[in-house]
């Protein structure tokens, strides 16, 4: 399966050694969406992977991708610890100049 490079990135970046990399995947602007609430910027984000790795010592697996509306919308196993895991989560990219401008989880 292709995805986009920041894309790949988002799933193959390991924490912490990969947060430099893993926020560079994000345009300074971006937004991401997931369980509620919001984080906005490099800093944000970075600081949001890191928590949920903590907390959900999680990895996501990319089952399948498609273009949706201008998004990549990818379809992935995610497991770790938390109730339900394994869990299939639908992650919805938009991305500009190569770089993610806003992500949502659901």
């Amino acid at each position: 399966m292709h995805l986009p490079a920041a894309v790949s990135t988002y799933f193959t970046a390991r924490e912490p050694q990969d947060g430099e990399a893993f926020a560079a995947a994000f345009a300074p602007d971006a937004v991401v969406h997931d369980e509620g609430q919001t984080h906005q910027g490099g800093p944000a984000i970075r600081d949001w992977w890191l928590a949920a790795k903590a907390r959900y010592r999680h990895r996501a697996e990319p089952l399948e991708a498609r273009e949706v509306g201008g998004k990549t919308v990818v379809r992935a196993r995610v497991t770790g610890d938390f109730p339900g895991s394994p869990a299939v989560l639908t992650f919805t990219f938009g991305l500009r100049d190569g770089r993610i401008t806003e992500l949502g989880v659901g």
